[in-house]
């Protein structure tokens, strides 16, 4: 496993400067971009899968241990807010339980059988897609849930930082992205860590483009939770009306906040309940939605 590699040009690197390991491990980030890229047909296949299932109700499912694991229940729980996706449509199991994202569970990376009870509590069904992410490609908790899922018809990507991964042969969609030996021997929190939050910030953020979550490049399924997020609503409902500030704040508190009925009532000039029957029709797609109500003028 070429995670696991020495180095042994690096077994001075206590003796160097801050800055020059510093400079290094710069060196050392700047080719994960570059080892994702290689992996970029594999990665858009699995996404086209996952976007097809979830467009039918199904849902994506993280599993992991370890730092992989906690990435996946970033990348889940970054979701709703972004996205307002439902409840549990996108979620991360991680080995050892929720207590395993801020402390090591010891051993729980080890138990396949685990996480075919984890996915078993969440009822996986063929609608569904689970990612199973391991560095090493070998983690005993991701390789079983991807078996355990792939058995039982769902939608299955093996996500790993080795070649030849039993990972990525036990998934229909394999992602190998090749990072090399770390700085430090085995801490695949650092390059291969790098490499699975990019290649996950992928298969969130282009299935919910697909999904038409977004509008151009605009969050229009923002969930405004707190001020921060209000005032990016705002924004957000600006740039794609060209409204002033009064239309915008009327429109928002006619649609409860929600800022794509609220563009969908400024671009068609309908009121907030008719925006909100254009978007049910389009299935949530604002695009759709805007050319219904044109088409219709």
């Amino acid at each position: 496993m070429t995670t696991e590699a020495f180095r042994g040009e690096l077994a001075g690197i206590d003796r160097l400067s801050t800055l020059e390991i510093a400079e290094l491990m710069n060196r050392e980030d700047a080719g994960v971009p570059a080892a994702v890229a290689r992996e970029l047909p594999r990665i858009a296949a699995a996404v086209d899968a996952v976007a097809g299932r979830m467009a039918r109700g199904g849902r994506l499912v993280y599993a992991g241990a370890g730092t992989a694991g906690r990435l996946g229940v970033l990348d889940a729980s970054e979701c709703p807010p972004t996205f307002s996706t439902a409840p549990g449509q996108v979620v991360g199991v991680i080995a050892g339980g929720p207590s395993a994202v801020v402390s090591s569970v010891e051993g729980a990376e080890d138990d396949a059988e685990q996480a075919a009870a984890d996915l078993a509590a969440l009822r996986i069904g063929p609608e569904d897609t689970v990612v199973g992410v391991s560095a090493s490609g070998r983690t005993p908790y991701a390789v079983g849930a991807v078996a355990y899922a792939r058995g039982l018809g769902a939608l299955t990507v093996g996500l790993s930082c080795n070649a030849g991964s039993p990972l990525a042969a036990a998934a229909e969609h394999g992602i190998e992205v090749v990072t090399g030996p770390e700085l430090l021997t085995g801490s695949t929190r650092l390059k291969a860590g790098t490499a699975q939050k990019l290649v996950l910030n992928m298969v969130s953020t282009i299935t919910m483009i697909r999904l038409g979550k977004t509008y151009g490049n605009l969050m229009v399924d923002l969930r405004a939770s707190n001020e921060k997020l209000r005032a990016r609503s705002r924004r957000i409902v600006a740039l794609a009306t060209g409204a002033g500030d009064e239309e915008i704040e009327t429109a928002l508190a006619a649609t409860g906040g929600e800022v794509k009925p609220a563009i969908l009532s400024l671009l068609a000039g309908v009121d907030a309940a008719t925006a909100a029957g254009l978007l049910q029709r389009a299935d949530g797609r604002l695009r759709e939605a805007l050319e219904e109500a044109a088409g219709g003028r």
